[in-house]
């Protein structure tokens, strides 16, 4: 009896086909990147003499990036964009716990209503036009609370925090309230610690979300307070000098697709360095929540 196509071991040109096809991958993904550093540490002169883009800068500088950080408006768009993410995680991941923790139990008077009403924002979402009119009516407008309240709660993140929450044993919560334990503290002390994993990767998908969010600041924000994203995405476009005046008058003038380009490795590196400590924890994080809904 033959063994399934899948569990044969496969041949030279399954292998070969496979490794090719894994460079290719792995170059479409790691050249840009490479291109992106290498010409934010390049020279004008480089920059100019190959066209705006830069493979492997023959005298590497930092003065891009200490233009960026003289104080301006890209310093502060940094310091926005990181406040906004740290805030905003901590609050989402809070908020979505609590309400996840709270549609999981069967006890819950109207539990199935209220988690089919959420599915149905899910489904259909605001518009625009409605969303900026309530923030205008809370008077959120140019305020960073118009960057976190309208997308505190992520539907999808909220199913997975449910179903990881409906998957632990019941006995567990059982033995926590023959103990005496109130619904808080079987969260805090049975639930949570249990739940590390699936918390892990929603903080993640929220810190990116906040991380990357651009287009709620463009709307709700003035440019004074925008977030590094949208002041890049702007800046980018326009084709507008990015460097803080100040940099000039102290002789430090990079081209400005070294600054652009400088900002960009700024904006990546964050994510780039969180997410090798929680991707362990992807796999059996987002499987298991979406095991059980």
């Amino acid at each position: 009896m033959s063994r399934p196509a899948w569990s044969e071991k496969p041949g030279p040109v399954t292998v070969t086909a496979k490794a090719v096809a894994l460079t290719v991958i792995c170059l479409l993904v790691t050249v840009p990147f490479l291109v992106v550093v290498a010409t934010s540490l390049a020279s004008p002169e480089e920059v100019t003499a190959n066209g705006g883009w830069v493979l492997w800068p023959q005298h590497p500088t930092l003065d891009a990036y200490r233009e960026i950080f003289q104080g301006g408006q890209v310093t502060r768009a940094i310091g926005v964009s990181a406040g906004i993410t740290i805030v905003g995680t901590a609050a989402s991941l809070t908020a979505t716990t609590l309400l996840a923790y709270a549609l999981s139990r069967p006890q819950l008077v109207g539990g199935r209503k209220i988690m089919l009403g959420i599915l149905f924002t899910f489904l259909f979402p605001p518009g625009m036009i409605p969303a900026f009119l309530v923030v205008k009516e809370l008077g959120l407008l140019d305020s960073y609370a118009a960057l976190i309240a309208p997308v505190l709660v992520n539907v999808f993140n909220l199913v997975i925090i449910r179903g990881f929450i409906q998957g632990l044993p019941a006995e567990l919560f059982e033995a926590a309230r023959l103990d005496g334990a109130s619904e808080w503290k079987v969260l805090r002390h049975v639930v949570v610690p249990l739940s590390k994993a699936v918390l892990a990767v929603v903080g993640l998908f929220y810190a990116v979300s906040y991380w990357n969010a651009w287009f709620h600041a463009s709307i709700y924000m003035s440019d004074a307070k925008w977030p590094v994203q949208q002041l890049l995405r702007t800046y980018i476009i326009s084709g507008a000098q990015l460097a803080d005046p100040s940099a000039s008058e102290a002789g430090m003038v990079s081209a400005p697709e070294t600054v652009r380009m400088a900002v960009l490795v700024i904006a990546i590196i964050p994510i780039v360095v969180i997410y090798p400590f929680v991707q362990r924890y992807f796999v059996k994080g987002v499987l298991t929540g979406a095991v059980k809904s």
